[in-house]
């Protein structure tokens, strides 16, 4: 296997607990803007969770029919009420997240974390956590182009990274959404992990190489 010279982590559910948070910020994202009400909230619900990890403004998109200027609307809210979430119950990280963080630097292996969230709101999530001088960086959609599954938050990960090959990319996420980016950008490893949005048999079905519990059992793969 090809040694390990960059590892793209996703943030909410992967090295950042989320307890419900993101639906959460769906629900009073829909509360405040009205984003779908052309659908019953559970099939709205159902279609947040089959989507997590992708761009917020590609789902509520899909919520809103197709009226982009109502997504934006609603994907502002969304960053709004998930700041004020954090900002009352905290962030916390997956267990050992934070010294998987220090050790896997310590190796020489770069980390660059990527979200679904807008800037804003993944820079809450670093601030709250204290993660920015652990990282080499940290991609939203809006610094890339597109979001999950199209490969280019990975790909843009490697490049400013300047890996070798992308074959020495390694990728973890908890969401289907994350493996599939993974897959499409040709990293050397993609890993599902268990902390977050979809199960084990997702994880595989998606085309994971390996599914582990939580992040910190990557160690040993890399």
């Amino acid at each position: 296997m090809t040694r390990t010279e960059l590892l793209v982590l996703d943030l909410a559910g992967t090295t950042v607990q989320d307890d419900g948070v993101v639906e959460r910020a769906f629900a009073l994202a829909h509360e405040r803007t009205g984003i779908a009400r052309g659908m019953p909230w559970s099939e709205a619900l159902a279609h947040v969770r089959a989507t997590m990890g992708q761009s917020k403004l590609d789902v509520f998109t899909h919520l809103g029919g197709g009226d982009v200027a109502a997504a934006h609307r609603a994907t502002a809210a969304f960053e709004d009420a998930y700041a004020e979430l954090v900002a009352a119950d905290g962030a916390q990280e997956v267990p050992g997240a934070t010294q998987f963080l220090r050790e896997t630097a310590e190796r020489g292996i770069r980390v660059v974390l990527t979200t679904g969230f807008a800037p804003a709101t993944r820079d809450v999530l670093l601030d709250a956590l204290g993660w920015r001088d652990l990282v080499d960086g940290a991609l939203s959609p809006a610094d890339v182009g597109r979001g999950r599954p199209a490969p280019d938050l990975v790909l843009a990960a490697a490049l400013r990274a300047q890996v070798s090959a992308v074959s020495a990319v390694a990728v973890a996420g908890d969401t289907v959404s994350d493996v599939r980016c993974g897959l499409n950008a040709g990293a050397g490893l993609v890993v599902g992990v268990l902390t977050g949005a979809h199960d084990r048999a997702a994880l595989q079905e998606a085309g994971a190489h390996l599914v582990l519990p939580d992040v910190t059992a990557l160690t040993p793969h890399l």
